[in-house]
């Protein structure tokens, strides 16, 4: 269902209610693509437009300013040509704001839509934003924008502190269940960040609700995330990447289908199928990516439906595909122990699926830190089951 009243992201709330948050303020503003307001324009010009105080830069996350770049590649510092701004790169020699960056700079700004899952490197961005922040005593102002999968769903395992890295930046779940504001809330208090945050709600959002449920324009996070089913799949399907099967990169739906040259795809959607896992269904299908892993090669596997995503959970779903993948190619499924480890925020999936144990007892293994983070997270909750 629609939401009965309009969902408003933070920057709108801010323009219209908050102006005296900025006022007289010098901003650097941490944005992409996905800064819009509800109608669509975007919060640099926004920003940009307003009297009330001076935007003096741009920090641009992984996927670049305008969210264009490959997923890895380094992003570069510019000049943004339609205001003439500096653009920072945090994704690249750099992912911390420096002392030269925030130069004639006095309050940050972040506004990036987040996709809810541990993996995406825009919550690292933001975390590095606070450490930057913090240090050089810089208020951080947060304008909230919806988990577009969702904010009441918890599932996946808890990151292991010996694996922090930029896709795993804290011990939280593969899906948290958190907006981007909430989720500095919990940064700041667990993390002992010390940043002086403040978050502008979002007016509207129920933690029930799905980004299609709020009626904002959706604009692809990152280049190779283009709907939501995708990024309903994303949080466990993200693990195929720290294998030598191919994601779906360089197709048209990437993370919705999975793939290699040597798989049979009929076999592995006949066995996912007669798994009859929750909200799913899978349909043999033949691909040939033009980019990433057996790029220009004809690939077997299988395409992902999502058929009622209230009922996936996508990082057992993940662990499921890979235990079938091997099932069926044996010891050609091979899972890379460095990424996947980073990837999955610890070396015991990996381990446990080599040994072929079954996924019900790892997924079984991971839930009391699950039942410990969920309690850890209800400090942070912003949104309350109602209207916000």
């Amino acid at each position: 269902m629609p939401a009965s009243v309009p969902v408003l992201p933070g920057v709108d709330v801010l323009m219209r209610d908050r102006l005296d948050l900025l006022r007289g303020r010098r901003l650097g503003l941490v944005t992409n693509a996905t800064g819009r307001s509800r109608d669509g324009r975007s919060t640099i010009d926004v920003l940009q437009a307003e009297s009330s105080w001076r935007l003096v830069s741009l920090f641009s996350p992984e996927h670049g300013i305008r969210g264009e770049t490959e997923a890895g590649q380094s992003v570069g510092s510019s000049v943004d040509q339609r205001t003439g701004l500096p653009i920072y790169s945090l994704y690249g020699e750099t992912t911390r704001p420096t002392d030269a960056m925030l130069t004639g700079v006095d309050t940050l700004v972040y506004d990036i839509q987040d996709v809810g899952a541990r993996t995406y490197t825009y919550i690292s961005t933001l975390l590095e934003v606070m450490h930057a922040a913090a240090q050089h005593q810089l208020p951080l102002v947060v304008l909230d924008r919806p988990n577009p999968i969702g904010g009441d769903q918890v599932e996946g395992n808890v990151l292991d502190p010996r694996f922090v890295s930029f896709v795993g930046p804290a011990p939280i779940a593969m899906r948290y269940g958190l907006t981007i504001g909430e989720l500095g809330h919990l940064f700041n208090g667990e993390l002992g960040v010390g940043a002086e945050l403040t978050v502008v709600q979002l007016q509207g959002w129920q933690r029930s609700m799905w980004f299609d449920q709020t009626e904002l324009s959706w604009v692809n996070p990152s280049p190779n995330l283009r709907s939501l089913p995708a990024a309903a799949l994303y949080p466990g399907i993200v693990l195929v990447e720290g294998t030598n099967l191919s994601e779906g990169r360089g197709t048209e739906r990437p993370f919705e289908w999975i793939g290699a040259p040597w798989l049979d795809g009929q076999a592995l959607a006949d066995a996912l199928n007669g798994a009859a896992l929750a909200g799913v269904r899978f349909r043999p299908s033949d691909q040939t990516p033009d980019s990433s892993k057996f790029a220009g090669q004809a690939c077997r596997g299988v395409i992902i439906e999502v058929v009622d995503r209230l009922q996936v959970r996508s990082m057992e779903l993940g662990l499921r595909l890979l235990a079938a993948a091997r099932a069926v190619a044996g010891g050609r499924v091979q899972l890379m122990a460095n990424t996947f480890d980073r990837l999955a925020g610890t070396d015991q999936v990996r381990k446990a699926i080599e040994a072929a144990r079954p996924v019900e007892d790892i997924v079984a293994a991971w839930q009391p830190e699950l039942v410990h983070f969920r309690s850890v997270r209800d400090k942070y909750l912003l949104y309350r089951d109602r209207t916000a």
